[in-house]
């Protein structure tokens, strides 16, 4: 539960339901941390173009190179979160080679 709550923000903590049943928070991390994943994709496509006049390109590239870091710890966060979601759906698990 802690895990899954440190994946979201923290006023998710204040809703009760979702400490009550933890398939709930898992799908409600799921869907946030989908949401970011296509926040950063969206945000590394027009990055160049928004910031380009605004930023020195030092500091372009400094915001291109945090999207490409984050985005690969988001796409991680969301498969670990689906296979705690599974497993609580009663899924089993299959390792893949």
């Amino acid at each position: 539960m802690g895990w899954l709550l440190d994946a979201v923000p923290p006023e998710y903590r204040m809703y009760g339901v979702l400490r009550r049943y933890p398939l709930a928070l898992a799908r409600m991390a799921r869907l946030h941390v989908h949401a970011e994943i296509e926040a950063a994709r969206q945000g590394y496509r027009t990055a160049n173009v928004d910031l380009k006049d605004r930023l020195p390109p030092h500091a372009v590239e400094a915001v291109l190179d945090a999207y490409r870091r984050e985005g690969p710890r988001l796409v991680q966060l969301e498969k670990s979160i689906t296979l705690v979601e599974q497993a609580l759906l009663g899924e089993s698990f299959t390792p893949r080679l």
